[in-house]
């Protein structure tokens, strides 16, 4: 773009006459805009800023130049070179090719942005978006044809085919707008035969079609908007309330508030003791029953700091929180669990019925402090079996439940190997135990069998404050871990419970749900589904599992997080593996629990078929295919992913 050539610039005419050439030519000179407009600004914005220049055009004086006073409107041409000669159209339609013009100059980081640019005040269309109606496909070619051009060569064309403008007079009005190369441009333009495509409702702004924006996204805002604003009403009120506010000295002060509820959770005289033998008679089992146990119970200073910290925590201080476990201050006075020095450090644990929260500190003093948070809402005996109260170089120390009356370490790598028997503190502190997979390597996976309540549960550390629970069994009619078989399976799938660590895992079951016999008589392989229960119980964690004859460890088939698939509410599972035979033969071999009546694979060279839950079918290296079965009421289910 250069300056405007002025000296053959129209002359500004009478505001009244530019309105009625406005009013009167709308639909022409909106086309115009929409032409010459950059295709970039997309089709809803591109339609309301041809409508908002059209209407800027409008002249800012009163009276324009000569002439224009008590004159009368220019008679319309009926020759081929303009479809109207008045001085008010001139002049509107030079200035809307102009500001059209403009809109597709880029703008650079040392240049303020045009008008044009910024976004007008009117029209404004909310909640919908308008574009014109489709055309054919002749339409389609001159849209696309049209945006591989530059904006003089668009204007040049849209003045040639809407204005009937000559090549002389094209050129003449592109220098009245600025283009610094008329001639060029209008060579651009194109073959003059398609211009009369340009009369289609394609390329007609005024003629619209509507449909909604982003529903979804619009209520989000909405609601944001909505949360935002009640937000700060009340923090506008809180300000303005009469020595309640968040100033200095205020009751409702962030770093001293003391009130309430509030100053009765920091109060270690509050504290809530559960008496050591009501976990005995008590209707409901669980963390909310175990007594206060260790030998600093008493320490009121250390109660103080503990729930200090946790109250707000320093800068300095280690905060650990398992996924969907909220990290917030105490709603009202928390139980106390246990409060005692477990090797270098001083542990306190609490309860607040939702969370169990660990607080740590050196024995030699310091302010290195660590808080620790765990989701345990819903724990029963079967899950607050213990909470691990120290971690160091690797060992573990456990906290068992009061009703723990025996523990012992057992390897799941070694199922045939007997359990270590452990020795626990008086207060139900066992000593350190190696964690599982020492120095990142699965040469032996240790849990703990903790036996009372009439069963012995195995658990295991996944790295959180509470360890997961270890079952066996289809959904709904899982078991503790046992058997010889169930200890066998278990040794198989240990080695993959690492991708359930830190996920705030409740519970792993292990479900062999299938057993598969081999082609070409290579064996029986198994087929487990590992399904990872979280406190939070909306991102469960499940893997399906093939354990080939002879194979030291299963491998993963296939694994989701936030399937139902292998739990209660759908307690079926399909997956598929790519198999070499001894022969070197692959295979597609695939299994569905009981409930599927076929099996089948397609793709990649794959197509198969049978009937049952199992099939194995010829498939080339590296094939791809896509599983499906359908269930014995005849519905169709996918495979897990």
């Amino acid at each position: 773009m250069t300056a405007p050539d002025t000296a053959t610039r129209p002359p500004a005419p009478d505001v009244e006459l530019a309105e009625a050439a406005i009013v009167e030519h709308y639909p022409r000179l909106v086309r115009l805009a929409h032409l010459v407009l950059p295709p970039g600004l997309g089709r809803h914005r591109r339609v309301l800023t041809a409508h908002a220049l059209v209407q800027r055009a409008l002249p800012r004086g009163r009276f324009g130049g000569a002439g224009a006073r008590g004159g009368v409107p220019g008679q319309r041409g009926t020759g081929p070179g303009e479809p109207v000669a008045g001085a008010g159209y001139a002049y509107v339609r030079l200035r809307v090719v102009r500001a059209a013009l403009e809109a597709g100059v880029p703008a650079t980081f040392r240049t303020l942005p045009r008008r044009v640019r910024l976004p007008g005040a009117l029209p404004q269309v909310w909640g919908l978006r308008l574009f014109p109606r489709a055309g054919g496909a002749e339409e389609l070619a001159l849209d696309q044809w049209l945006a591989t051009l530059d904006g003089p060569a668009r204007a040049a064309c849209a003045l040639r085919a809407l204005e009937r403008l000559s090549g002389a007079e094209v050129v003449r009005l592109l220098a009245q707008a600025g283009v610094a190369d008329p001639a060029a441009a209008l060579a651009r333009a194109g073959d003059p035969a398609h211009d009369g495509l340009f009369l289609s409702p394609e390329f007609d702004p005024c003629v619209l079609q509507a449909r909604p924006t982003d529903l979804l996204r619009r209520r989000r805002l909405v609601r944001a908007a909505l949360a935002a604003g009640a937000a700060l009403a009340v923090c506008g009120a809180l300000l303005v309330l009469p020595g309640g506010g968040w100033g200095a000295g205020g009751d409702g002060a962030p770093a001293g508030g003391r009130a309430g509820a509030a100053e009765q959770a920091l109060d270690p005289g509050r504290l809530v003791r559960v008496a050591p033998g009501l976990w005995r008679t008590a209707s409901l089992s669980g963390y909310s029953v175990w007594p206060a146990r260790g030998g600093r119970t008493e320490d009121t200073a250390l109660l103080r700091r503990a729930l200090a910290v946790w109250a707000r925590p320093g800068a300095s201080v280690a905060v650990s929180v398992t996924p969907g476990t909220p990290a917030g201050p105490p709603m009202g006075p928390p139980q106390l669990l246990f409060a005692g020095d477990v090797d270098q450090a001083v542990v306190v644990l609490f309860h607040d019925g939702l969370r169990v929260v660990r607080y740590a500190e050196p024995r030699a003093g310091g302010t290195a402090a660590a808080l620790d948070f765990a989701r345990t809402d819903g724990a029963s005996a079967e899950t607050a079996a213990g909470v691990v109260v120290g971690r160091v170089d690797g060992n573990v120390r456990y906290l068992t439940a009061p009703w723990v009356t025996g523990v012992a370490l057992r390897d799941l790598l070694r199922p045939d190997g007997a359990p270590v028997a452990l020795k626990p503190s008086p207060d139900g502190v066992t000593p350190p135990v190696r964690g599982p997979a020492p120095g990142g390597t699965c040469t032996s996976w240790n849990a703990l069998a903790l036996t009372g309540d009439g069963a012995t549960r195995l658990v295991t550390d996944l790295g959180e404050l509470t360890p997961a629970r270890l079952t066996s069994g289809a959904p709904g009619a899982e078991r503790d871990v046992a058997g010889a078989a169930e200890l066998g399976e278990w040794s198989k799938t240990a080695c993959l419970l690492p991708s359930a660590r830190s996920n705030g895992v409740r519970a792993v079951n292990s479900w062999a749900y299938a057993r598969q016999s081999l082609p070409e008589g290579d064996g029986t392989a198994t087929w487990l589904c590992v399904r990872a229960t979280t406190w939070q119980g909306t991102a469960d964690r499940v893997q399906a599992q093939f354990l080939a004859p002879r194979a030291p460890m299963a491998v993963q088939a296939a694994s989701s997080q936030g399937s139902p698939a292998c739990g209660p509410r759908e307690p079926r599972v399909l997956a598929g593996v790519l198999w070499k035979a001894r022969s070197g033969q692959w295979y597609v071999l695939a299994a569905g629990s009981a409930q599927f009546a076929s099996v089948s694979a397609s793709g990649g060279g794959v197509s198969g078929t049978a009937t049952g839950s199992r099939l194995a079918v010829k498939a080339p290296a590296g094939a791809q295919a896509e599983l499906s079965g359908r269930l014995t009421d005849g519905t169709k289910a996918g495979v897990l992913r």
